[in-house]
Protein backbone atom coordinates (compact mmCIF):
# COMPACT_ATOMS: atom_id res chain seq x y z
CA UNK A 1 0.00 0.00 0.00
CA UNK A 2 2.99 2.21 -0.61
CA UNK A 3 2.73 5.56 -2.14
CA UNK A 4 4.47 5.71 -5.39
CA UNK A 5 6.70 7.93 -3.98
CA UNK A 6 7.99 5.53 -1.26
CA UNK A 7 7.84 3.02 -3.55
CA UNK A 8 10.85 5.47 -5.47
CA UNK A 9 13.04 4.91 -2.22
CA UNK A 10 12.87 1.14 -2.46
CA UNK A 11 13.35 1.23 -5.66
CA UNK A 12 16.90 2.98 -4.77
CA UNK A 13 17.93 1.22 -2.00
CA UNK A 14 17.32 -1.95 -4.22
CA UNK A 15 20.16 -0.66 -6.01
CA UNK A 16 22.70 0.74 -3.02
CA UNK A 17 24.67 -2.16 -2.37
CA UNK A 18 25.39 -1.19 1.18
CA UNK A 19 24.18 0.81 4.34
CA UNK A 20 26.91 3.49 3.94
CA UNK A 21 25.04 4.44 0.75
CA UNK A 22 21.74 4.05 1.62
CA UNK A 23 22.69 6.31 4.52
CA UNK A 24 24.08 8.93 2.58
CA UNK A 25 20.46 8.36 0.46
CA UNK A 26 18.73 8.68 3.34
CA UNK A 27 20.45 12.28 4.74
CA UNK A 28 20.01 13.74 0.86
CA UNK A 29 16.22 12.93 1.13
CA UNK A 30 16.51 15.38 4.04
CA UNK A 31 18.67 17.58 2.41
CA UNK A 32 16.02 18.28 -0.13
CA UNK A 33 13.09 19.00 1.66
CA UNK A 34 12.18 22.34 2.27
CA UNK A 35 12.78 23.55 5.54
CA UNK A 36 10.26 24.24 8.21
CA UNK A 37 9.31 27.51 9.40
CA UNK A 38 11.07 27.88 12.76
CA UNK A 39 8.17 29.93 14.15
CA UNK A 40 6.36 26.23 13.57
CA UNK A 41 8.76 24.82 15.79
CA UNK A 42 6.65 25.37 18.88
CA UNK A 43 5.70 22.47 22.02
CA UNK A 44 2.98 21.64 20.18
CA UNK A 45 4.32 20.02 16.71
CA UNK A 46 7.46 18.50 18.97
CA UNK A 47 7.38 15.33 18.37
CA UNK A 48 8.54 13.31 22.17
CA UNK A 49 10.66 10.27 22.74
CA UNK A 50 12.92 11.22 20.02
CA UNK A 51 16.43 11.76 20.97
CA UNK A 52 16.74 14.71 18.45
CA UNK A 53 14.90 17.83 18.33
CA UNK A 54 11.51 16.96 15.86
CA UNK A 55 8.91 18.40 14.71
CA UNK A 56 5.58 17.12 12.50
CA UNK A 57 2.92 20.00 11.44
CA UNK A 58 -0.23 18.16 9.60
CA UNK A 59 -2.24 19.62 7.10
CA UNK A 60 -4.89 18.11 5.74
CA UNK A 61 -6.39 19.13 2.33
CA UNK A 62 -9.52 17.37 0.29
CA UNK A 63 -9.35 14.85 3.11
CA UNK A 64 -5.86 13.64 2.39
CA UNK A 65 -3.05 13.86 5.00
CA UNK A 66 0.30 16.35 4.32
CA UNK A 67 2.81 16.73 6.53
CA UNK A 68 5.65 19.48 7.23
CA UNK A 69 8.26 18.17 9.33
CA UNK A 70 12.09 19.09 10.71
CA UNK A 71 14.94 18.06 12.78
CA UNK A 72 18.08 19.43 14.13
CA UNK A 73 19.41 16.25 13.21
CA UNK A 74 19.94 15.32 9.21
CA UNK A 75 19.71 11.60 9.52
CA UNK A 76 16.73 12.25 11.38
CA UNK A 77 15.49 14.87 8.87
CA UNK A 78 16.10 12.14 6.25
CA UNK A 79 13.96 9.55 7.98
CA UNK A 80 11.18 12.24 8.00
CA UNK A 81 11.18 12.50 4.72
CA UNK A 82 10.83 8.91 4.02
CA UNK A 83 8.07 8.89 6.27
CA UNK A 84 6.69 12.04 4.23
CA UNK A 85 7.22 10.14 1.02
CA UNK A 86 5.04 7.12 3.04
CA UNK A 87 2.03 9.04 4.25
CA UNK A 88 1.56 12.11 2.28
CA UNK A 89 -1.24 12.45 0.01
CA UNK A 90 -2.96 9.24 1.37
CA UNK A 91 -6.69 9.84 2.28
CA UNK A 92 -6.47 10.32 6.20
CA UNK A 93 -8.37 7.49 6.57
CA UNK A 94 -5.94 5.39 4.67
CA UNK A 95 -2.60 6.43 6.82
CA UNK A 96 -4.16 4.29 9.98
CA UNK A 97 -3.75 1.27 7.42
CA UNK A 98 -0.23 1.71 6.57
CA UNK A 99 2.09 -1.23 7.88
CA UNK A 100 5.10 1.47 8.44
CA UNK A 101 7.26 -1.19 10.21
CA UNK A 102 7.23 -3.81 7.31
CA UNK A 103 7.04 -0.98 4.90
CA UNK A 104 10.04 0.71 6.30
CA UNK A 105 11.80 -2.73 7.07
CA UNK A 106 11.82 -3.26 3.31
CA UNK A 107 14.49 -0.68 3.59
CA UNK A 108 16.39 -1.99 6.33
CA UNK A 109 15.94 0.47 8.21
CA UNK A 110 15.41 -1.35 11.20
CA UNK A 111 18.45 -3.58 11.14
CA UNK A 112 20.64 -0.63 10.76
CA UNK A 113 18.91 2.62 13.14
CA UNK A 114 20.09 2.66 16.44
CA UNK A 115 17.54 1.98 19.42
CA UNK A 116 17.39 5.57 20.30
CA UNK A 117 16.63 6.42 16.62
CA UNK A 118 14.08 3.12 15.89
CA UNK A 119 12.51 4.86 19.08
CA UNK A 120 12.14 8.23 17.76
CA UNK A 121 10.88 6.78 14.55
CA UNK A 122 8.41 4.93 16.42
CA UNK A 123 7.07 7.41 17.75
CA UNK A 124 7.08 9.97 14.40
CA UNK A 125 4.87 7.13 12.88
CA UNK A 126 2.47 7.13 16.12
CA UNK A 127 2.08 10.98 15.97
CA UNK A 128 1.68 10.88 12.12
CA UNK A 129 -1.23 8.12 12.85
CA UNK A 130 -2.68 9.90 15.72
CA UNK A 131 -2.98 12.94 13.55
CA UNK A 132 -4.71 11.76 10.56
CA UNK A 133 -7.04 9.87 13.04
CA UNK A 134 -7.96 13.26 14.49
CA UNK A 135 -8.11 14.89 10.98
CA UNK A 136 -10.68 11.59 10.20
CA UNK A 137 -12.56 12.71 12.94
CA UNK A 138 -13.52 15.92 12.75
Amino acid sequence: MATPAFEDIADTFAFLDDWEERYRHVIELGRAMPPMDPALQVPATKVEGCASQVWILPRIEDGRFDFQGDSDALIVRGLIAVLHALYSGLPVEQVAEVDAPAELARLGLDAHLSSQRSNGLRAMVQRIREQAAAAAVG
